[in-house]
């Protein structure tokens, strides 16, 4: 690993900390999870909804959480994150939502 590359970083790729990279990662993550269910066609959005629109389940949001890590490292802790919700949020979760939380952590992480 480069000493630039922040820990994390998967491929070679730097981490970029804007929305428009981490829902490129995200939709990625979530591609590779829905196809696996043969939805390999669903369009995903910042407004798409995880349970509504993706139907996942909490053995998918785990799977979610160990490729967030992956992608991420320990900068982004997506079960602290759901910890901290009511379960009607966790429901109506968007992906924008967890871009939005993606976003500031690495930021967080960065200033830090």
């Amino acid at each position: 690993m480069k000493p630039s590359q922040p820990t994390g970083a998967t491929d070679g790729e730097p981490v970029r900390a804007d929305e428009e990279s981490v829902l490129a990662d995200l939709t990625g993550m979530l591609a590779t999870l829905l196809d696996e269910y043969g939805l390999d066609d669903v369009e995903v959005r910042m407004e798409t909804t995880f349970n509504r629109d993706l139907e996942l389940e909490s053995i998918d949001l785990v799977t979610l959480a160990g490729l967030l890590e992956e992608r991420y490292g320990d900068r982004v802790n997506f079960a602290e994150f759901l910890a901290g919700m009511e379960f009607d949020k966790i429901i109506e979760l968007t992906v924008g939502r967890l871009v939005e939380h993606v976003v500031q952590s690495l930021k967080v992480a960065e200033a830090g």
